[in-house]
């Protein structure tokens, strides 16, 4: 197992991050009801969203959501909704996380705020629809910690760009495939971009960022750990039928659960890398096959073909013994159906 930042690697299962995001609606006895939830269904951390809606869009930015689910038609009057934490609210989120013994995370939006939070953090993250805003690359470099780019709308170019403005070793940067759509369509997800960030992208660490709808089993995050990601992000919430922001595309602990309930299980299925014979041993004793008389055989007479078979069990001669077998002459008479012993020739 390896670490990065504080964020665990492991090499039997994901490292999970609920993002909570701010489904939290800038309610804190909330926000600690999704950490302590977070917690208690196995994630590694709980990661929050950090902004000013002045500071992140003009007043009449458009939507780019599916407005079907969150009827906000401009992104600064959906921001502004939700960008009620101030300094300490977010320092009581990082005093809960390190209470509950879950890791604290944040999207932060802006380089004032890199320069504010970044204290409480161990691992960074930007924003796919930051990868190209040099400002807060360079901001977040600066820091010199471990960092998550998230990659949604976004070319291998740009991802190479992200990469040299951030100038950072590539074990501390990992690199999130992720689609840009809230929510994403099963169709868009295209999750085998995974494998080809990790051939393009070959020192880095590769992960997943989740904005699918989530079915019973997450299969969209576990089809990603399959594929090569081995840090996910999946959205958090602590009630999936509430309407607006992003509830509507998030798992609830009991999915999470649910999940790692399926990881134990493939583990256990998975095993190991050499053949385990023991648990097979019955197996191979009365599911082979002994060599035995195929019809009645006379003293004296030569095994062939034609006076020999091979049925179960194989506790007998086994049949990989037969070119021995064949050509020997029989020491004694010999019923049908009857295995063949050392003593019979």
């Amino acid at each position: 197992m390896n670490s990065f930042g504080k964020l665990k690697i492991y090499k039997d299962k994901p490292t999970i991050i609920a993002e909570v995001g701010v489904n939290h609606e800038c309610n804190l006895k909330k926000a600690f009801k999704l950490i302590s939830d977070a917690k208690n269904c196995g994630a590694d951390a709980v990661k929050f969203q950090t902004y000013k809606a002045n500071e992140l869009a003009i007043k009449n930015s458009p939507a780019y959501w599916d407005l079907t689910k969150e009827k906000t038609t401009t992104q600064r009057k959906l921001f502004e909704k939700y960008d009620k934490f101030e300094d300490v609210e977010f320092k009581n989120l990082y005093l809960e996380c390190k209470k509950k013994k879950i890791i604290f995370m944040s999207t932060l939006f802006s380089v004032q705020l890199v320069n504010k939070l970044s204290k409480f953090l161990s691992v960074l993250k930007i924003a796919s629809a930051d990868i190209t805003n040099v400002p807060l690359l360079k901001a977040i470099s600066s820091q010199k910690k471990p960092v998550l780019l998230s990659t949604g709308a976004s070319s291998l170019d740009e991802i190479k760009f992200a990469l040299k403005v951030l100038d950072l070793p590539k074990k501390q940067v990992c690199i999130m495939h992720c689609v840009l759509n809230y929510p994403t369509k099963n169709e868009n997800a295209n999750l085998n971009f995974i494998s080809t960030l990790k051939k393009n992208f070959p020192f880095h660490l590769i992960g997943y960022s989740d904005h699918v709808s989530p079915d019973k089993d997450l299969t969209s995050i576990e089809t990603a750990w399959y594929l090569g990601a081995q840090i996910i992000e999946k959205h958090f919430t602590f009630d999936k039928s509430k309407k607006g922001n992003d509830h509507y595309h998030s798992a609830d602990k009991n999915d999470f659960l649910r999940f790692y309930e399926r990881m134990k299980k493939i583990k256990i299925l998975k095993g190991n890398f050499s053949k385990n014979l023991k648990g097979e041993a019955n197996s191979i004793k009365f599911a082979r096959r002994s060599i035995v008389a195929q019809k009645d055989i006379k003293v004296g007479e030569i095994f062939s073909e034609h006076n020999l078979t091979t049925k179960r069990p194989g506790i007998y001669i086994t049949a990989n013994n037969w070119d021995k077998i064949i050509n020997k002459k029989s020491k004694r008479n010999i019923k049908a159906d009857t295995p063949i012993t050392i003593k019979d020739f």
